[in-house]
């Protein structure tokens, strides 16, 4: 498969093949649909976490007597009958959403999802893109020049540019990546794949 490559300028300069390895795999929906699954629940922070009755404050001693008083019996105010008493079945901390999946089909996956980004003409080529100071304008010029206005991309770098990513943060929708370091969840979280021809060389040497 044959795709223009471009300068930061929005200008063709030339065509690139691009490995039949990586680029022009069949797409299998099932298994890419497991793949990004598994790695959203890897990617799940677990934030919300109840008491139970052993965690919440007070409840040293039996609040009355057990017998005499005509009132229910109880031990602990700390029970979850008990108003700030603790919770049952409420939400933990220890439980674990993380999914295994084996790197060979996480590396389909992956080629799948570049491969239909490139059918569908998401996939643009570039030459080289060179920031020499950390500016937003200067990054949002580049992106105008490819026809991406308010659409979402992410951006694939061969290797850590600090001014080029500064750049691009505080852009809306947009944001950058190492190519050694792309999944396919990444991939469809955006419409378009901004990737740099080193960046190819980078997938190929990682990946392959």
């Amino acid at each position: 498969m044959k795709l223009p490559a471009y300068n930061q300028n929005g200008e063709k300069i030339e065509e690139i093949e691009l490995p039949d390895e990586i680029f022009n795999v069949r797409f299998n929906p099932d298994l890419v649909h497991q793949v990004v699954v598994s790695q959203m629940a890897n990617r799940r922070k677990v934030i919300a976490h109840t008491k139970d009755r052993g965690e919440v404050s007070g409840g040293g001693r039996k609040p009355w007597r057990q017998k005499g008083l005509g009132r229910a019996r109880h031990g602990s105010i700390r029970s979850p009958l008990w108003r700030h008493g603790g919770i049952t079945f409420g939400p933990r901390k220890e439980k674990v959403f993380k999914k295994k999946i084996p790197k060979k089909m996480k590396r389909k996956a992956l080629f799948m999802v570049l491969s239909e980004k490139a059918r569908n003409n998401c996939l643009i080529l570039l030459d080289n893109l060179n920031i020499k100071e950390p500016k937003t304008k200067l990054a949002r010029e580049v992106l105008k020049k490819l026809s991406i206005n308010n659409q979402s991309a992410l951006v694939a770098l061969p290797s850590v540019d600090k001014n080029l990513i500064l750049s691009l943060n505080n852009l809306p929708n947009v944001q950058s990546i190492q190519a050694k370091d792309i999944t396919a969840l990444d991939l469809l979280s955006f419409k378009y794949l901004i990737m740099l021809k080193d960046s190819i060389k980078v997938i190929k040497e990682t990946f392959l």
